[in-house]
């Protein structure tokens, strides 16, 4: 397994915005989308806002690749789906880094159907 280097995390993690764009069936990448990004410890993750109805999010199950910039990083990366346990961490992580955004953005990020779509991306070589 292929792991972040210490300055992409803080790089893509340090990022303000991503750029995600998920690998089709076909094997071409689809269209890029802005979206927020995390870092919790050695773990980067993404959400969507819109819960599993989002078309960037419905794009990455199909193959669960992709491709990510961010910080100046670009690179293919695997989608993970994570325990659900996880979300209290990763909701702090959100609240934390942009928590100077409106209180019904945050919520939007932190509610259940933006927990449900939790990934953790992974580098791949």
């Amino acid at each position: 397994m292929t792991t972040w280097t210490n300055d992409e995390l803080d790089r893509v993690g340090g990022a303000e915005e991503l750029r995600i764009a998920s690998l089709r069936k076909s094997g071409t990448l689809g269209g890029w989308r802005t979206i927020w990004v995390v870092r919790d410890g050695a773990d980067i993750y993404v959400r969507s806002v819109n819960g599993p109805g989002s078309d960037w999010y419905r794009g990455t199950r199909a193959r669960q690749e992709g491709r990510i910039r961010a910080g100046g990083v670009e690179k293919n990366v695997s989608f993970v789906d994570v325990d659900p346990s996880l979300n209290d961490r990763v909701d702090a992580a959100y609240r934390g880094k942009y928590g100077s955004y409106a209180d019904h953005i945050i919520k939007a990020i932190t509610s259940p159907e933006a927990n449900s779509t939790t990934m953790r991306l992974e580098p791949l070589a």
